[in-house]
C-alpha cells in the first residue's frame, strides 16, 4: 500500500460518512452542511494528490490504476445516490433516469475492463473517462450548493435556478458518460481485433 493508494483508500472512506451525514434525519444543518462540504473537497484533492503522487514517486502500478476508477466511481456514485434520494424525498435535484444511465455506464466499464484483465491488458483511464470524471465533479457540486441552499433555507429566491443548473449538469454528464463508454467499447474492439 503505497502513498498514492493510501491516498485512494482515503476517498473511499470518506464516501460512506458522506452518505450518512446527508441521509440524516433531521438534519442539523449548522454543523452537517460545512462538514460535507469539507468530505466533498478533500475527497477531491485527494483524487488529484494520488494521481499526482503515482506519478512523481513513480508508484504507477495495475493495482492503482483499477483501484482510482474504482474509488472514483464509488465516491461519485455516492453523491449521485444522495441527490436522487434528495430528488424521491421532494428535492428534485437528480431524476431517476440520469441516475440509471450513469450507474449502468460505471457497471459496463467494470466489465470491460475485467474482459480486457482476462487478456492481460490493464485498461486505465482514458481522456473520455477524465473528462466525465471533472464533469461529474461540476454536477455534483452543483447539487451540493443547491442541497445546502435548500437546507439552510438560504437565497431562496436563487434555489430553482440552482436546482436546473444542476438538473443540466447532470445531462451533459450523462451524455459524457454514454460518449466515453463508446469510446472503451472501440478499445476494447480494438485490442481483441489486435490478437487475431
Amino acid at each position: 500500500m503505497n502513498i498514492a493508494n493510501m491516498l485512494t483508500l482515503f476517498r473511499i472512506i470518506l464516501a460512506p460518512i458522506f452518505l450518512i451525514i446527508y441521509l440524516l434525519p433531521n438534519l442539523s444543518a449548522s454543523w452537517a452542511i460545512p462538514v460535507l462540504w469539507i468530505i466533498f473537497i478533500v475527497s477531491e484533492i485527494t483524487d488529484y494528490f494520488d494521481g499526482f503522487a503515482a506519478r512523481k514517486l513513480n508508484q504507477i502500478s495495475d493495482f492503482g490504476k483499477f483501484f482510482d476508477p474504482f474509488a472514483d466511481t464509488l465516491v461519485q456514485i455516492t453523491y449521485f445516490l444522495c441527490f436522487l434520494i434528495d430528488g424521491i424525498w421532494g428535492g428534485g435535484l437528480l431524476p431517476v433516469i440520469l441516475f440509471l444511465i450513469v450507474v449502468y455506464r460505471e457497471f459496463g466499464i467494470l466489465f470491460l475492463r475485467n474482459l480486457m484483465l482476462k487478456k492481460g491488458v490493464a485498461l486505465g483511464a482514458r481522456m473520455g473517462g477524465k473528462i466525465k470524471t471533472v464533469v461529474y465533479i461540476i454536477a455534483a457540486g452543483a447539487a451540493l450548493l443547491a442541497a445546502s441552499f435548500e437546507r439552510l433555507a438560504v437565497c431562496n429566491e436563487l434555489l430553482p435556478y440552482l436546482k436546473i443548473a444542476a438538473f443540466i449538469i447532470f445531462t451533459v454528464s450523462a451524455a459524457i458518460a454514454v460518449i466515453s463508454f463508446l469510446d472503451y467499447i472501440i478499445v476494447y474492439r480494438k485490442t481483441k481485433n489486435a490478437e487475431r
